[in-house]
């Protein structure tokens, strides 16, 4: 199950990937507008139809397949990086760096996440001191939502790295290192950060499929990536209004989300 995931995941990568080479052979863009072809069936250059606006639905699969595997992994990886360190950091000084952290980990944990979520990628960005040029920027959107996202995913990860290194800090090499007069800088570092990389592997690949339904709901609910980028969720978003129309245009971004989810939760099992 683990292979067909990664396999799945690596084809997907790499056919998102491809897109500036599949707009070249098709002969136009994820972007191009075409009324003519409004909810085409498909045809040679509309490998899965046209959407409202007459736009390719293939193109537009691959172009919102970037944004939200650069979304779910971005915000992933900043939640690894975060976890991994604070849970370190809690399980091996233990007292009150222990206390503190996860006492931090309970009040996010008690947080209503997705109405915060909500709330906190609402916010006009230009009533903080932000010109209306760099407020409309895709990439800023992009960097605000991966930050929103990883500063709520962290905590599952510190829970996890910080019962991994409650056991590692009672091994024999552990206890070896600090006879030695290692500091304990020097001990997370070499010591317990490698043996605790399956289990942050493992935590993050979970976040990641957490994080792609996130913004998948955030771009949904036009929170998002907003358009003309395009995302599996604000696809989802534009097919709502033609249903009965084109059902198929909201049935390829959810199976999209569905399968990778699915690969991503598969890929991270631990058996």
């Amino acid at each position: 199950m683990k292979y067909l995931a990664l396999t799945f995941l690596i084809i997907l990568a790499a056919l998102c990937a491809a897109l500036p080479l599949f707009e070249s052979l098709l002969g136009h863009t994820a972007d191009t507008v075409d009324l003519t072809r409004r909810f085409a069936g498909i045809a040679a250059d509309r490998p899965l139809g046209g959407d409202e606006l007459g736009r390719d639905v293939f193109l537009r699969l691959l172009e919102g397949g970037r944004v939200s595997l650069l979304i779910g992994l971005g915000a992933a990886g900043l939640a690894a990086l975060i976890g991994t360190a604070a849970g370190i950091v809690a399980g091996y000084r233990g007292g009150w760096c222990d206390a503190v952290l996860m006492r931090l980990c309970d009040l996010l944990l008690a947080l209503p996440a997705l109405p915060l979520l909500i709330i906190l990628a609402a916010l006009d960005l230009q009533k903080l001191g932000l010109s209306a040029d760099a407020a409309a920027s895709p990439w800023l959107s992009f960097i605000k939502i991966i930050l929103l996202l990883g500063s709520f995913g962290w905590v599952v990860v510190a829970r996890l790295v910080r019962a991994r290194t409650l056991s590692l800090a009672q091994r024999d090499f552990v206890r070896a290192a600090v006879a030695l007069g290692h500091t304990d800088g020097a001990i997370m570092r070499r010591h317990i950060l490698p043996n605790v990389m399956p289990t942050v592997i493992t935590a993050g690949c979970l976040a990641a499929g957490a994080m792609i339904l996130a913004e998948s709901v955030l771009s949904f609910l036009g929170l998002g990536i907003q358009p003309p980028e395009a995302s599996w969720g604000n696809m989802l978003t534009r097919a709502e209004d033609n249903l009965w129309q084109a059902p198929w245009l909201g049935f390829y971004p959810g199976l999209m989300i569905f399968m990778t989810v699915l690969a991503l939760n598969a890929l991270g099992r631990r058996k």
